[in-house]
């Protein structure tokens, strides 16, 4: 009876790890989120953010491709091993400015169709979901 016990504790620790506890879980999920706006002005440059199964981020920038890894637990925020294309386009500067806006969020919230990432020292984008 206790080697049951045992077993089933285990067993139950062991599918706990895999439980996804990222904003995906938290209504992000099955979405793709456009940002809207970067620090309080409008963001007119195209993107596209989506979180997918097995802890995966992707994504486009206004000239990139990019993808990487979360597993952070909602409500923090931290990409893992971000990798992006190296096109060169006229939206470069808009891109630089997306990719470091992403790479210094701490945060995020999500309240229906709107996702805020943010941190403690102000920064905020915000997210509508495209779909």
């Amino acid at each position: 009876m206790i080697r049951t016990t045992s077993l089933l504790l285990s067993l139950m620790v062991i599918g706990a790890c895999d439980r996804d506890e990222t904003v995906r879980q938290y209504g992000a999920a099955d979405k793709t989120w456009i940002l809207t706006e970067l620090n309080g002005s409008p963001f007119s440059a195209e993107t596209a953010l989506s979180f997918q199964p097995q802890n995966r981020i992707s994504g486009t920038g206004p000239c990139n491709v990019f993808a990487g890894r979360m597993a952070t637990p909602y409500p923090w925020f931290d990409i893992e091993n971000l990798a992006a294309t190296k096109r060169i386009c006229p939206g470069l500067a808009e891109e630089t400015a997306f990719f470091n806006a992403l790479s210094q969020t701490t945060l995020s919230e999500v309240l229906g169709d709107t996702m805020i990432l943010s941190n403690p020292d102000g920064l905020t984008m915000v997210f509508k979901s495209g779909g």
